[in-house]
């Protein structure tokens, strides 16, 4: 694949991402990137807006218009561990103008009055502990300075 000025910058992304997922089945889960390096390749400093749905694993609404958008998708799409959960639940992701990502479950999980919410696969499900140990590969900001 040709990789996009932003591709990279997801894929470093796509392990705690892919936890957030999962974890937003019960609440939304904010994820903020590192703006510095989305100036780097020539990001507006005043940031982006943009919301993808995913159904059923696919893109749901029309996000042609924006490259950081449509690469995010295609990043999240091609990796297996991503797209398994996308698959498991429809899903919302924005990202904000101060580069966060927020992740929500359109049909999270709501606990009855008779029963506790269970979340699928228990083996899936992911504590604090899981994305705080999940480590991310070091920005180009952070490598510079090494």
């Amino acid at each position: 694949m040709d990789y996009k000025r932003y591709t990279l910058i997801f894929n470093r992304y796509l392990p705690v991402i892919k936890i957030l997922l999962k974890k937003s089945l019960t609440g939304e889960q904010v994820l903020s990137l590192d703006k510095g390096d989305f100036e780097k390749v020539g990001a507006r400093k005043s940031g982006f807006k943009f919301k993808i749905e995913f159904v059923k694993g696919r893109v749901n609404n029309i996000i042609s218009g924006s490259d950081i958008a449509s690469e995010l998708a295609i990043a999240l799409q091609e990796n297996e561990g991503v797209r398994n959960v996308l698959l498991t639940n429809d899903f919302t992701v924005e990202l904000n103008s101060r580069f966060q990502l927020k992740f929500n479950c359109l049909n999270p999980i709501v606990a009855s009055k008779e029963e506790e919410a269970v979340i699928p696969n228990e083996t899936d499900a992911v504590s604090d502990s899981e994305i705080e140990s999940a480590e991310l590969p070091p920005s180009d900001t952070e490598q510079q300075s090494a």
